[in-house]
């Protein structure tokens, strides 16, 4: 098989649409013009690219704004019972990325459940953990958000290792509403938003229609949700290793409580790190602070633990691999699914007839 090429041209717009997507009702005119090339071309260039290094474009949500609970979940699995639990908790509509890794706490995945779930999230990660059979499951919620937002240096000129702009992690800082109050048009729209957007002149019509609104209405009603911090940003998210970042390093840190906000901002200020939060800490797991790191080699990876070390000075580590990958998606809100699985399980918890 060919090995799939991007010229410069192709990496820029890359570049340029994982951080923001025109909410414009002709988005590859703004595209184009920002890259310089017309809209047609720009329009080629993203068809070309969807499937091989564009994965979606579409509106990311705010799980908490949206009143949806959620949780980082580490499980420790018998290695002959991988598979099978593995399978387990992809069935739960809720769970969006499940993966392997390289540590005594074998299977991570992260669930959100919504505002009106019925079992809530600690009863069905411990549902989960008994339907999958596995040894031990340990909750690791966010206790504090430092960075999130995955902006990969696609064109490759930049250090690994370099400190992001404000611009790149400023939601560290931001004030995050817990659970806002939603109307049915807001659900309305976000279901819509969330959907992968045709790749076509007015990309936004489709949605509108199904709504049985105006365009220009859809996407001041998507403006608004964004200003209500609702949504963190409407863009494109890339198939990573596709993207050249073939390998990715969860890097868990033992903090000393009165250093977490220090050592946080200053992890949050590496342009590698796309995730960093505070998680709980438990007698078999003592790291309180996680780094997503996503480099085109563990090698890239490793300098990248390694400058944080170095700055930092915390040594308590462990840099945690993913060697299979069970589920990647994005979370669905406001879905029938999550309610049917529910329904199936409420006797379960005895909650249903």
């Amino acid at each position: 098989m060919a090995k799939f090429e991007m010229d410069d041209i192709d990496r820029e717009l890359l570049n340029l649409i994982q951080s923001s997507f025109p909410l414009d009702p002709e988005p590859f005119r703004v595209v184009g013009e920002r890259c310089g090339v017309s809209q047609e071309e720009a329009l080629e260039r993203i068809q070309r690219l969807k499937g091989k290094v564009i994965r979606q474009i579409s509106a990311i949500f705010d799980t908490r704004s949206l009143g949806y609970r959620s949780s980082l979940v580490a499980a420790r699995v018998n290695p002959t019972r991988l598979e099978d639990a593995a399978r387990v908790f992809n069935e739960h509509p809720g769970v969006s990325h499940n993966y392997r890794r390289n540590h005594e706490f074998n299977l991570w995945f992260t669930i959100a459940v919504p505002p009106d779930s019925r079992i809530g999230l600690e009863r069905t990660v411990q549902l989960l953990g008994e339907l999958a059979g596995v040894d031990s499951i340990r909750m690791l919620p966010t206790l504090r958000l430092y960075k999130i937002g995955v902006q990969l240096d696609v064109t490759g000129k930049q250090n690994v290792t370099r400190k992001a702009t404000e611009a790149a992690y400023s939601d560290r800082d931001r004030e995050i509403p817990k659970g806002q109050p939603l109307t049915e048009a807001d659900k309305g729209l976000i279901r819509e938003l969330q959907k992968d957007i045709p790749l076509v002149v007015r990309p936004f019509d489709p949605a509108a229609k199904a709504l049985g609104i105006e365009t220009e209405a859809l996407l001041a009603g998507a403006q608004s949700l964004l200003d209500r911090k609702l949504m963190r940003r409407f863009s494109a998210v890339l198939h990573h290793r596709e993207a050249g970042f073939r390998a990715n390093a969860m890097g868990v840190w033992a903090v000393p409580e009165d250093r977490v906000d220090e050592v946080g901002a200053k992890m949050a200020s590496y342009a590698a790190v796309s995730h960093c939060y505070l998680r709980p800490t438990y007698e078999d797991w003592p790291y309180n602070i996680f780094t997503m790191v996503h480099g085109r080699t563990v090698k890239e990876c490793e300098a990248v633990l390694g400058a944080i070390a170095g700055e930092t000075g915390i040594r308590e580590m462990r840099a945690l691999y993913s060697t299979k990958e069970y589920k990647k998606t994005r979370v669905q809100y406001f879905t029938p699914e999550m309610e049917a699985w529910e329904e199936k399980y409420l006797p379960r918890v005895g909650l249903g007839a």
